[in-house]
């Protein structure tokens, strides 16, 4: 027997939430975004938001995902280096893009609200690792990777340094750039 749980979401307002977030995230930016804002703009009580979310950070993470989502596919070429050129290369132009300049302002604000910080890590972060991680795993399986591959550390050299230049040294991160990277850390994976 299932148990009840209230009444069912109705999918207009949840979308209607979910736009006015992003809407008012690209807008204003994460800090200027609050729930009275967001219920304001979609036209619902702040109880309606809070009855689907436990705060702010986590309908923002809601309305954030619903695009990067749709904005980076898995690739499958047959070829495990230009599927992860591809995957980088998607990620990278999604981070340099007006919606993805968000990731790095929610990153900004989650070193001081540890519930952001772990919204966007187990929901933009992990997510996304885990489908790199399954680029490598197949390409191992292919015989295309190296059998013994610290696949982790993998990922962490192909992913970490586009952060890197993104979060850090403001460097441009470009589809050469990202090729380029891909291609060094291939030399030291693929299988011989």
């Amino acid at each position: 027997m299932q148990s009840k749980r209230g009444r069912p979401r109705d999918e207009g307002t949840h979308k209607a939430i979910l736009s006015a977030a992003y809407d008012l995230l690209l807008e204003k930016g994460f800090d200027a975004v609050t729930v009275d804002k967001i219920a304001e703009r979609a036209k619902v009580s702040k109880a309606t938001i809070y009855k689907w979310w436990a705060n702010k950070a986590a309908v923002i993470m809601d309305s954030f995902l619903s695009t990067a989502t749709e904005r980076l596919p898995v690739p499958d070429t047959g070829s495990t280096v230009h599927d992860v050129s591809i995957h980088a290369a998607n990620l990278a132009r999604f981070l340099t893009s007006r919606e993805g300049t968000v990731i790095k302002e929610l990153i900004g604000a989650g070193q001081l609200d540890a519930k952001l910080a772990e919204e966007y890590r187990t929901r933009f972060f992990r997510p996304r690792r885990l489908q790199a991680k399954g680029l490598l795993e197949k390409g191992i399986q292919k015989g295309e990777l190296r059998e013994d591959l610290d696949i982790e550390v993998s990922i962490d050299l192909i992913y970490g340094p586009i952060f890197y230049r993104l979060l850090v040294t403001g460097d441009e991160v470009n589809d050469a750039y990202v090729h380029d990277l891909v291609m060094n850390a291939f030399k030291g994976v693929q299988a011989t």
